[in-house]
């Protein structure tokens, strides 16, 4: 027993054991509760239950940043929250292109939360693995965030560049690949990721990806290419592993629920992209004082970020009052997969 008490209060990046072990207790807790109690039925989510949802979630994320103040302090505490609203700021436009993914594969609503469920996965993986990654380059190499501040800048302004432009998925080189590197069915086989199926040139039984494996793959290709963005911007705010891990994984466990409810009404979000280029170039413009010891406070930063946030919604459903919400897998342009 000693020496589970003595594991557990040692470290781990800087941060207790304990801390982290209660951190994967709620995840893992709070996906077998989604997965085996709030969806062991499948259905379609409407708007109501996905802000249900995300309030539960927003809840629980506020609960642990509460809890990270009281046992390290209040410069930790909001740390946690600014990295939260950072991660949900600049995941928002994530949200976007994983909505034209489905729309454009035809998945129906009743099996995306199945995709974005997987999906989850995928991040507490990639993220621990990026993070780890950008945590050790940080440590070793301090001015290596000037050059996340000048990529951060960068990508702002491009974002900004692009702003009107949408997404092409048909030009994309992750759906070229897997249509021609592997045998994908043109229809869905229900719930199924995978099914086994006659090879047409061989006649052999083979496994075939069905379009809703295609949608996983891709909605984790983009959630990898979104946190290269994301993930430096929270080392902007703090270089504590925890800090920006946790942040990050209750940021897109608050914001996947709130997919849907985003999803019903895409058109009314039009110019959001505007405050979150913004938001990226303020961020890369922090990140780059770091090295010259300039440090921006931690409270300045939480309320600048979620003025601009506020700011880009209001503004973009203030402009887009008088239409009518629509989804993307309304729209006439939607993609199937071809034999």
């Amino acid at each position: 027993m000693e020496s589970l008490l003595g594991a557990l209060m040692g470290d781990f990046l800087g941060t207790p054991v304990y801390f982290w072990v209660a951190f994967l207790a709620i995840v893992i807790g709070l996906l077998v509760f989604d997965l085996g109690v709030l969806h062991k039925d499948e259905h379609e989510i409407g708007a109501k239950e996905s802000l249900t949802l995300y309030g539960f979630y927003v809840a629980i994320a506020l609960a642990f940043g509460a809890w990270v103040w009281w046992q390290r302090g209040a410069e930790a505490g909001l740390e946690f929250y600014t990295g939260y609203l950072l991660e949900q700021s600049l995941a928002m436009d994530n949200m976007f292109v994983i909505a034209t993914i489905f729309g454009f594969l035809a998945i129906p609503r009743i099996y995306q939360h199945r995709v974005l469920f997987w999906g989850i996965l995928g991040v507490i993986l990639f993220r621990a693995v990026l993070i780890g990654v950008g945590a050790a380059l940080v440590n070793q190499f301090s001015w290596i965030l000037l050059g996340f501040g000048a990529f951060l800048v960068f990508t702002g302004i491009r974002m900004f560049s692009h702003k009107d432009e949408e997404a092409n998925l048909d030009d994309n080189k992750v759906f070229q690949f897997i249509s021609k590197r592997f045998r994908v069915t043109k229809e869905l086989h229900g719930r199924n990721f995978t099914v086994k199926q006659p090879d047409p040139k061989t006649g052999k039984i083979v496994t075939w990806l069905t379009p809703l494996a295609v949608a996983l793959i891709m909605v984790e290709v983009v959630d990898l290419v979104f946190a290269v963005d994301s993930v430096p911007a929270v080392f902007a705010v703090t270089q504590d592993t925890f800090i920006v891990y946790t942040s990050n994984i209750f940021a897109i466990l608050g914001l996947r629920s709130l997919y849907f409810a985003l999803a019903a009404a895409m058109n009314r979000f039009r110019y959001l992209q505007v405050s979150l280029a913004i938001i990226l170039v303020l961020v890369g413009i922090k990140i780059s004082l770091v090295p010259f010891h300039i440090h921006i406070d931690t409270l300045l930063s939480l309320v600048v970020t979620l003025s601009i946030l506020a700011g880009g919604v209001i503004f973009s459903l203030y402009k887009t009052r008088n239409e009518v919400n629509v989804s993307v897998d309304e729209k006439p342009e939607i993609g199937r997969l071809e034999p």
